[in-house]
């Protein structure tokens, strides 16, 4: 079943990266801004076919969101396995650095942290397959595209793919307010899972048990936590 993209950075990158394009919507009446013709010249140099149709339906297609005047019909996602994550790393001679995202609700955050994977290296991010956002559209646009350049998995049992992670030797790291270590006194380097948890209750109790190590961000002020999103992406880049 297709999928709809819109944003214009976004279809940019989709068109960069290996899911395919079927074709692109545009809106009718517009002015052709320099991202617009990027889009037009890319689509028509990979016989992607376009067509203008009226505003209003591009409003029904994003559902009302800020879709820029264009919306991309793509191949329904393929989502990675755990497998084909660990021997990205291998292909590129890196030892694997992945974020684990434990029940994350909210699709901005989902999209902000996705994005920061992307441009921090992460080889590959896991997702509970129930009881968590799923990488839409409004994601996708987050994200600015990053998703489309993401090896993403979807597994059933988060303790259970954390299991697996630990027999290849990479040690899993969990992001928690009551940890006692300060995640800038932790050693992050070599082969890495970073666990995010949940906005408001954090990781789950199992997923923290199967964790080998608790860190946290230190707070200074009156105000005793972080956007999951915030507190993840300053996470990563340590561990970069």
């Amino acid at each position: 079943m297709p999928e709809y993209i819109w944003g214009r950075n976004p279809i940019m990158e989709t068109l960069h990266s290996p899911r395919q394009v079927k074709r692109i919507l545009f809106a009718e009446g517009q002015r052709e801004a320099s991202t617009l013709a990027a889009i037009l010249q890319e689509a028509k140099r990979q016989h992607i076919p376009t067509e203008k149709v009226a505003r209003a339906r591009l409003d029904q297609l994003s559902r009302g969101a800020v879709h820029q005047g264009c919306i991309a019909v793509v191949e329904a996602r393929a989502y990675a396995t755990l497998d084909e994550i660990l021997a990205h790393a291998e292909d590129k001679h890196e030892a694997p650095f992945l974020l684990v995202l434990d029940a994350i609700q909210d699709v901005n955050n989902l999209g902000s942290l996705l994005r920061t994977a992307e441009a921090a290296g992460v080889h590959g991010v896991i997702l509970p397959q129930h009881r968590a956002a799923e990488v839409n559209a409004t994601v996708i646009k987050t994200s600015a595209g990053a998703t489309e350049h993401l090896l993403i998995a979807q597994e059933t049992n988060l303790t259970r793919a954390i299991d697996f992670l630990k027999k290849q030797q990479i040690w899993v790291v969990g992001l928690a307010g009551e940890a006692s270590t300060e995640y800038n006194q932790a050693n992050l380097t070599g082969a890495l899972a970073l666990v995010v948890g949940n906005e408001g209750k954090g990781i789950s109790r199992l997923v923290r048990e199967h964790c080998d190590l608790l860190i946290k961000l230190p707070m200074r002020g009156h105000i005793n936590s972080l956007n999951a999103a915030v507190a993840g992406s300053i996470a990563l880049y340590e561990a970069l």
